[in-house]
């Protein structure tokens, strides 16, 4: 993979691109064609609950064939793979000239997106340890793709780059300078997010935005004219609200008593504060929300749960509000944000210091606007376009690299 090829060229200027998005049972995808001055989605899916007997693959704009979902066995997101590109060939989809991935975290060296190289690869392996939950299944991703679609290129759109300009009083964690040499520092996730909402925001963008992405991995971010200034998570997508399955910021001494006075090692602590912590910690049931929704009525655990979360959120978003000396704008994405108007109403309900008002039928259909008119921040619902803008940066990256050939083979010859 160290040289990259020059994306053949559709539809004019236009570039499809295959947008994959792992996690760690699941797989996003999308196929984009993509242009200079539009986007245009062709077919998007998901293969789900993979490793699972009950692993299910579906798919939406499947070129006007109406929505597809089958049962099928995928032991790993390698068969994820080879299922998605016998969906888009049985479906007679244009063939990707360039597939993008979401990577989490590219650790201190790499904070920009990129073309994929072994020189980028090597980057990531050496930054496992930054983001263990999520680059190893990045890594073979990418690995496995360049075997599966030969001579593509590939690049790697990073979830920390919208916050590599964040201004060190931010950044940096209060630690000696020997470890944050070593690159210890607040880095910050859920960047493609962000970057999705302000691009939808072009044009009304206001001077100071809170993004609110709640899901099961939960992060609140203060933007001012349209660039990250803090955000809620720091070195790891462990610390920051209660997520999921993960604690959040923890008092480090709990991990010290944890270690120190019940024997737990750092794989133990490893577990606990990623898959045994949060709302599945707290409620004792699931970390999903919607489970303790369900469960609400009986149990007091789930009822403390979505309100620890609730309360976490809100005093999150207080506190960018104090960075950014106010709000003019709170958007609610990601799962939990997009479609919970329980949890967003008791969020706002804690905000009436930062000018928030709700309008309770809004809130309800949860879409666009939410808040009252006339209330001095205004709040709203956006859909988080992650994969939209891998392919935007996918054609950008490879456009560029096309253009470059051409000025080297013209001044050649």
């Amino acid at each position: 993979m160290d040289s990259i090829p020059a994306p053949e060229q559709r539809h004019g200027s236009a570039t499809h691109v295959l947008a994959l998005n792992s996690g760690s049972s699941s797989l996003k995808f999308g196929l984009y064609r993509v242009g200079p001055t539009r986007i245009d989605r062709l077919v998007t899916g998901a293969a789900e609950m993979i490793g699972d007997a009950a692993a299910v693959i579906h798919a939406e704009n499947t070129l006007g064939q109406g929505p597809l979902r089958e049962a099928i066995p995928m032991d790993d997101q390698r068969a994820a793979i080879i299922r998605i590109g016998q969906l888009l060939s049985d479906l007679e989809a244009p063939a990707p000239d360039a597939i993008g991935h979401r990577v989490v975290h590219g650790g201190p060296q790499l904070r920009e997106h990129c073309l994929i190289d072994e020189a980028v690869l090597q980057l990531l392996e050496a930054s496992t340890a930054f983001a263990p939950l999520h680059t190893p299944a990045a890594l073979a991703l990418i690995r496995f793709a360049a075997r599966h679609f030969p001579g593509l290129p590939q690049v790697a759109c990073l979830d920390t780059t919208f916050h590599a300009r964040m201004p060190s009083v931010a950044s940096t964690l209060p630690l000696p300078a020997e470890l944050r040499s070593a690159g210890i520092q607040r880095y910050g996730f859920h960047g493609l997010s962000c970057e999705s909402i302000v691009g939808q925001l072009a044009g009304t963008m206001p001077d100071r935005l809170i993004i609110a992405h709640l899901g099961n991995g939960a992060s609140i971010t203060a933007v001012k004219h349209g660039t990250s200034i803090d955000t809620s998570m720091g070195m790891t997508p462990t610390g920051g609200l209660i997520m999921g399955t993960r604690s959040g910021n923890l008092d480090p001494g709990v991990l010290v008593y944890l270690m120190r006075d019940m024997r737990l090692d750092c794989a133990g602590i490893e577990n606990l504060v990623d898959h045994r912590s949060g709302l599945l910690g707290i409620s004792g049931i699931s970390g999903d929300m919607r489970s303790l929704h369900e469960a609400a009525a009986e149990s007091a655990d789930a009822r403390l749960a979505i309100e620890m979360f609730s309360y976490a959120a809100a005093k999150e978003i207080g506190a960018m509000g104090t960075v950014l000396n106010g709000a003019d704008m709170i958007v609610f994405t990601g799962g939990i944000g997009e479609h919970d108007g329980l949890v967003r109403a008791a969020i706002c309900a804690r905000l009436s210091g930062l000018g928030v008002e709700l309008d309770e039928g809004r809130n309800r259909l949860g879409r666009g606007s939410i808040g009252r008119a006339g209330s001095r921040c205004e709040v709203q619902v956006l859909a988080s376009q992650e994969d939209e803008q891998i392919a935007r940066h996918a054609w950008s990256l490879c456009r560029g690299a096309a253009k470059s050939t051409g000025r080297a083979h013209a001044g050649s010859g």
